[in-house]
């Protein structure tokens, strides 16, 4: 079931592939939800009382090209302490050409690979789990995901939580099934942001400034940064 689902997710990624200029920074309405994500984000860190970044490890499960990697640095990870896992090769390698050759990535499916139990203070995936459309293998990376982090660590959830009727390559995942694949987390943070992202581009196409004035608005946000807490 495992091979099943990991080639299922090649084939959606490879689905995808002529859309992915509406994910480029070149983009507004792409750049603006990754300001509102970094703003956020660094909210997060404040709330939590979160030590020096430079002291923490960090693992991402699905790193893709390694742009999440790249925001890391910028806010202040030693690249000795960042690690990537990532499925599709192409994106492996493209992830292995930008970022320090001190960042640890590897290629593959990371329900297998040993990251080392309990080492990582936090490990992070990014609307990867929207993507995986087996309950069974959604279940089998949350597993390993908990494994890996530290205890006093924590898991960094970001991905969507409503369905995309125009896209049956994805699915939401609700806060429900997020406390279902970790109940032994303490959900300390959920906050609900990213305007639609098809609203978004249409927004704005028409004005830059409609994307804050809709984003005002919780239920037009489709995305949760979620930060669910290890007990020690």
């Amino acid at each position: 079931m495992a091979d099943a689902e990991t080639d299922a997710v090649r084939q959606r990624y490879a689905r995808r592939a002529p859309a992915d200029a509406r994910y480029s920074l070149r983009n507004p309405a792409a750049l603006l939800a990754w300001q509102e994500r970094q703003r956020a984000t660094v909210r997060l860190f404040n709330d939590l009382q979160l030590p020096a970044l430079s002291t923490l490890r960090l693992l991402e499960v699905g790193c893709g090209a390694g742009g999440n990697l790249l925001d890391a640095l910028h806010l202040g990870f030693a690249p000795e302490h960042l690690a990537g896992i990532e499925l599709l090769a192409e994106r492996h390698a493209a992830a292995r050409r930008v970022l320090p050759r001190a960042v640890q990535l590897w290629a593959g499916d990371a329900t297998q690979v040993d990251t080392g139990a309990g080492t990582w203070d936090i490990v992070l995936q990014a609307t990867v789990f929207s993507s995986l459309l087996d309950d069974a293998f959604q279940q089998r990376l949350a597993d390993a995901m908990w494994r890996a982090v530290r205890p006093g660590g924590g898991i960094l959830w970001y991905d969507f939580t409503v369905n995309n009727p125009r896209n049956a390559d994805v699915r939401g995942v609700p806060l429900a099934r997020v406390r279902a694949l970790f109940p032994h987390a303490r959900l300390l943070q959920a906050r609900r942001l990213t305007l639609a992202p098809p609203l978004a581009r249409a927004a704005v196409r028409l004005h830059p400034g409609l994307y804050t004035a809709l984003n005002a608005l919780p239920l037009l946000r489709t995305h949760r940064l979620a930060w669910l807490a290890k007990p020690e």
